[in-house]
This record gives structure tokens, sequence and C-alpha cells, in this order.
């Protein structure tokens, strides 16, 4: 794999609540620069993102009922519809965990379902399963409901939980959604070996905030030896 491809597979981001405007506009640069998917960003910085990315490739992406997922229904709608107006191309939603966790399926898979359906046509849909909270049974119908609700992705962790993502977790997520959708792995990954770690489990997308320290260590990997 080389630089332009790995940098494909992730999404740069940074969700420190102390993030400042100069942190962003770095961000949006090291984005531009390096090719990534997309800059991932608290809602506050959409429209900063979006003025100077307008002329990239690069995607942007935040974040919905983050972190705990717990907010209802109707406010994850209104976040999302506000964030696709100031720009967002792509919307990373936090699942109801308490829901899921008192086997409450039906909930849990309309909450999906209207986030799903005010992005409309405009924005992709990541749902953040946060797998450090759940048994593997829950992983896989947390999966499922998303699935079924029309999401595009299922993603492993919020990042701001006990743990990130895991190999193993990774592998569980593709098995259960096949082809049919992408599996992000974030929180943790701040090396070049855990990410083709990731890659290989079956993770179609890479949340880092580290991803400068990631895409230096191939560029340096993949340089002739000198004799």
């Amino acid at each position: 794999m080389d630089k332009k491809e790995l940098a494909a597979y992730i999404d740069h981001t940074n969700l420190k609540p102390e993030a400042t405007a100069s942190d962003i506009d770095q961000l949006c640069r090291e984005a531009k620069k390096n090719g990534f998917a997309a800059v991932c960003v608290n809602p506050i910085y959409l429209s900063r993102c979006r003025d100077q990315l307008f002329d990239a490739a690069v995607k942007v992406c935040t974040v919905v009922g983050f972190p705990l997922g717990a907010s209802t229904t109707k406010t994850k709608v209104s976040e999302t519809i506000e964030a696709i107006q100031q720009g967002a191309q792509e919307i990373d939603m936090v699942i109801s965990v308490g829901m899921l966790k008192s086997n409450q399926e039906a909930y849990v898979c309309e909450d999906v379902r209207a986030v799903v359906a005010a992005a409309g046509e405009t924005a992709i849909v990541k749902v953040i399963i946060e797998t450090c909270l759940l048994t593997d049974q829950q992983k896989r119908t947390a999966c499922e409901l998303a699935q079924a609700a029309g999401a595009h992705f299922v993603k492993t962790s919020t990042g701001f939980n006990v743990s990130g993502a895991t190999v193993e977790d990774v592998t569980l997520m593709r098995s259960v959604v096949g082809g049919r959708m992408g599996v992000k792995a974030a929180g943790g990954i701040r090396d070049l070996e855990t990410a083709l770690k990731m890659i290989r489990a079956g993770a179609s997308r890479i949340g880092a905030s580290a991803s400068v320290k990631i895409i230096d260590e191939l560029d340096k990997q993949n340089q002739p030896k000198q004799n």
C-alpha cells in the first residue's frame, strides 16, 4: 500500500473540546496536503472546514449525539439538519447505547433511521456503536439494526470511552455487515501498524487524530534503503 492509498482510508479527526480555530485550520491544511478521505470535527467548526475545503476532494464530517448517544431522536435529527446546512457531507452518529442494552431494538433502529432520513442524499451516515460497552451479541445486533435503518457505515467507537477499536471488533462487525456497509475503526489508532491491522481485519475507513504520523511512518517505510 502506498501513501495515497492509505490516506484515502483516513478520517483526519479533531474532536477535542479544547480544539481551537487554528487547530482546525491546521487539520484542514494537513488533510488537503495528504489527501485524507475526510476531516471529522465538532459541529461548531463545520462551516470553517467547508470554506477551507471547498476546492478539495476531502469530505467534511461531523458528529451527532456525541459522545453519549443519549440525546433524543428529535435532537439528533435537528443536529443532522443543521450540520448539513453548515456543510457536512458525512454524519457520525452515536447509537442509543442504553436503549440497545435495554433491548429496545425498535427504538434504536428508528433513531438511526430518522438520522438517515434527515441526511437524505446529501450525507452518508456512520453509526457509532461504542463496542467497549457491548457484548459480542449486542455488537451484532447494533450492526444489524444500523443496516436495517439504511445507514452506510458502522463505526467502533467515539474515542471518548474506556477503550477504542480492536481488531476483534472490526472482524466481528465486518462479518455481520459483509460487503453491504462500510466499517470504520476509530479510537486508539495511533500508529501505522495498528491502522494496517484494522484495514486487514475489514475496516474501510480509519478515524484517527494521529493521521499525519501514520502516513509519515508509511512514507519512511517505503523509502528505498541506502546501501
